[in-house]
């Protein structure tokens, strides 16, 4: 007489060669899929020994197995389609920028082909007397501006007796109508040309500079370049 549980055993253990083999074959020897498993399941039911059943508990614990496993996977491709996503979005968010003029921190002036360059900064504050001094990279003054009384928040000036190509550095001081001085945040106004994809997220090439800027470092965006 046959023995069950030793055809149960051989049996199984045949069909789960079989699925290792045609696994190994596709090329992730290391892993069972969901259809390896209920292959090897149904077998281990089909041959099970009349007198020592296959314990309940135990394929409880092997559907939670499978489950979990399946849910980790489900998992792993959510977040691999909303990385791609996400990188999609920064690469249209820098490629709207193309053209146009953003603010960054830092008080560097940069001269266009024509002589012209522009600046901005930050008011914390209402001013009554606003001046930009501009200044050439020995340090000394290339130029004052007075620009008067203004509002609090972004300002942005022009300036156009520089020299075509050359960066200048900039300080702002300013005061409000008690003579109290008034906090200002200087930036780095650059037009950018393009968008750079080498690295792990997009960064901006921009007019002046040899070194790209991340989109992230934008603080404002003043419009098209003129």
């Amino acid at each position: 007489m046959t023995n069950l549980s030793t055809t149960n055993a051989t049996t199984t253990a045949s069909v789960a060669a079989s699925t290792t083999a045609s696994t190994s074959n596709s090329g992730s020897a290391a892993s069972l899929t969901q259809s390896d498993f209920l292959q090897l399941l149904t077998a281990q039911l089909k041959y099970q020994s009349p007198t020592s059943p296959a314990d309940p508990t135990q394929m409880a614990s092997e559907f939670a197995a499978i489950s979990t496993v399946n849910g980790i996977d489900s998992l792993n491709t959510k977040l691999s389609n909303l990385s791609t996503s996400t990188g999609a979005a920064q690469i249209a968010q820098a490629s709207s920028l193309v053209g146009k003029q953003v603010a960054v921190t830092g008080n560097t002036l940069i001269s266009g082909t024509n002589g012209t360059a522009d600046g901005a900064f930050n008011l914390a504050g209402a001013t009554k007397n606003t001046t930009v001094t501009i200044m050439n990279s020995d340090g000394s003054i290339a130029t004052t501006l007075n620009l008067g009384a203004l509002s609090a928040g972004q300002q942005d000036f022009s300036w156009s007796g520089g020299t075509a190509g050359t960066s200048y550095t900039y300080n702002v001081t300013a005061s409000d109508s008690t003579g109290a001085a008034v906090t200002t945040t200087p930036y780095t106004v650059y037009t950018v040309q393009g968008v750079n994809l080498s690295s792990t997220s997009p960064t901006l090439n921009v007019a002046g500079s040899a070194t790209t800027i991340p989109v992230s470092s934008v603080q404002t965006v003043l419009g098209a370049s003129s």
